[in-house]
């Protein structure tokens, strides 16, 4: 610790950072770098496998095929009564109203795209290219092209058949990341998104085998494509898994596994997404509400230690928000007249969340905009130039979750929940040891074993019927604290990270919202969402890298030989779930440079 209080942090960083490799899995993207890189690579956490045998030109496949992606009668009735609502906040036409009937003035978002004078390459498009050059037949080429000579080889070039690009050619194994998503409909490939809602997607059509291998494809392409990492090296670098308060014990033992017995790591060690994110800011206590694409969590931190009690699962996110844009369009038909479909097309989704970004806003009165939307038939693309209504409408969805429909998926065979096998079970009746240098709020009252991560013998999926809203969600988990000091210190806290984190007027909506949310028995009257340091997508991801530089608890990283030998048991000292118990000495050291 005396090292710890005199080195320049930058000197630690580099000196640290080199061989740390930090992981940060969510639902649609996945973030990976070095620890002493400033922001990580964030890549789109799908594959697509070629579907070897079908190369006549299938239609493209989605692996995890939704049960049902229409809404019902009582869902479409609560979502035009949220509307409504929502548009009567907002100070605009209600769902059915015309436009032409509002006093209010319309304003007019910018034109991206269509000026003369703009050439923006994020309005362009083009489709991923599925072939690669086959090794073995160039090679034969070669050889015979050198020995018939120069004469022949020339003969023989017009007797190839089709030519270079068809016999020298094959499909790719596999495609990655956001070339995923813009694979050409009629090419044979099948597209897997390992992770859905906070979970892994696992289903009748999808199994766990599937689940893991994939997630090891992707994050060893990332490795070996982005970090430039090979196998064979993996051995000289460790691992930091930031992961999210959704996953379960069985999900997490699955992904240290793939880090060490996969991807061959010498050692890893887990933390919590909502604590790494406090830590990313250099905060020791704050309400973290991670706002991601599938799934947002409120959890509040106390001290450098997160509160279990407080830890809130909603099950949607900035997706829920881009196809709520795209109802809403379609709704006041000023969508171009094209099919599109972004739970089964993933280039739809692709491009909704595109248009959610540049365009949606939190604020009041009629917000239009026009922009480019395009259309994707078969390998034909066009644009479609429209005017987009109501764009202050999708986010508030987010406070009156009835807007959004969720889809539904088929749900995991029954063998998923029945293993019954738990890496932590053994800790429940277990009492930790009292450490001096640590305050009490480290030891919670009444279950000395009780840690960060909500463990369940059976996975803790998130309800389909859940409708709180975000403001009632943090005011529930703070109020959750039963302290009235830590209440009001909390509530002026309050960190907004996620992708969503990022919607203009969403700090101002969330501070006002929160506010009208707490009853009037509470003696608190102050709420306040502080600015984060960095791009809020990055932040978990930052704490995660800090965390391991600092490597204030060594005994909670886990060696890859223990792992895959022994497993982790009573008697190690090397039970993940201890790296999740702070060092006081270590969070002030960050907070104080």
């Amino acid at each position: 610790m005396d090292y710890l209080r005199t080195v320049v942090p930058s000197q630690l960083t580099a000196e640290r950072g080199s061989n740390l490799v930090v992981i940060n899995p969510g639902s649609a993207n996945v973030r990976i770098g070095f620890a002493h890189q400033q922001v990580p690579f964030n890549v789109p956490h799908c594959v697509a496998w070629h579907l070897k045998g079908q190369d006549e030109g299938p239609r493209r496949t989605v692996q995890d095929q939704m049960l049902n992606t229409q809404a019902t009668a009582t869902q479409t009735r609560e979502r035009e009564k949220a509307y409504d609502i929502i548009a009567s906040l907002l100070k605009i036409p209600f769902l059915d109203e015309e436009a032409a009937s509002n006093s209010f003035p319309r304003k007019l978002g910018r034109v991206e795209g269509y000026a003369p004078h703009q050439s923006r390459s994020d309005t362009t498009f083009a489709w991923t290219n599925v072939m690669e050059k086959n090794p073995k037949l160039s090679v034969a080429i070669e050889r015979s092209e050198h020995n018939a000579g120069e004469k022949d080889s020339l003969d023989s070039a017009g007797t190839r058949g089709k030519g270079p690009h068809t016999d020298e050619c094959k499909f790719k194994e596999f495609i990655m990341g956001e070339e995923a998503l813009k694979i050409p409909p009629t090419a044979p490939y099948c597209v897997r998104r390992p992770l859905r809602r906070g979970h892994f997607n696992i289903s009748h059509h999808y199994s766990s085998q599937q689940v893991c291998e994939d997630l090891s494809a992707i994050w060893n392409w990332i490795l070996v494509e982005k970090l430039k990492i090979q196998l064979a090296d993996r051995n000289l670098y460790s691992a930091i898994l930031v992961l999210p308060e959704t996953f379960d014990s069985r999900e997490i033992k699955e992904m240290l596994s793939i880090v060490l017995r996969d991807l061959r790591f010498s050692t890893a060690v887990v933390h919590q997404e909502g604590l790494a994110a406090a830590f990313g800011n250099g905060l020791s206590t704050a309400c973290v509400v991670n706002i991601g694409a599938q799934v947002t969590s409120v959890i509040c931190i106390e001290d450098g230690v997160a509160l279990p009690s407080t830890n809130v699962n909603l099950p949607y996110g900035g997706e829920d928000i881009s196809r709520c844009l795209l109802w809403i369009q379609q709704h006041h038909q000023t969508w171009p007249p094209v099919h599109t479909n972004p739970m089964n097309k993933p280039v739809d989704m692709l491009m909704l969340n595109k248009l959610k970004e540049s365009y949606c806003q939190i604020r009041e009165g009629e917000f239009d905009a026009v922009a480019v939307v395009n259309s994707f038939d078969q390998e034909h693309v066009a644009s479609h130039k429209t005017r987009l209504s109501a764009l202050n409408v999708p986010p508030m969805g987010l406070f009156y979750p009835t807007l959004f429909v969720p889809e539904e998926y088929p749900p995991p065979p029954r063998s998923w929940f029945q293993d019954n096998e738990d890496m932590l079970e053994e800790t429940w009746h277990m009492e930790f040891p009292r450490r001096p240098d640590m305050p009490d709020s480290f030891y919670p009252s009444g279950n000395g074993g009780l840690n960060m991560w909500d463990y369940h013998i059976f996975p803790r999926r998130l309800k389909k019927d859940e409708k709180l809203g975000l403001a009632e969600a943090i005011t529930n988990s703070i109020l959750s604290t039963g302290r009235i000091d830590l209440q009001r210190k909390l509530f002026c806290s309050i960190q907004l990270i996620g992708g969503v984190a990022s919607t203009s007027g969403l700090v101002a909506a969330v501070e006002d919202r929160v506010l009208h949310a707490i009853p009037s028995t509470e003696a608190i009257d102050t709420v306040e969402v502080l600015q984060s340091r960095s791009d809020p997508s990055f932040v978990p991801w930052k704490g995660g890298a800090i965390l391991g530089i600092l490597d204030f608890g060594r005994d909670a990283w886990i060696h890859r030989e223990d792992w895959i030998r022994n497993g982790v048991h009573i008697g190690s000292g090397r039970k993940y779930k201890d790296s999740y118990f702070l060092q006081a000495q270590a969070m002030c050291y960050y907070n104080t440079q």
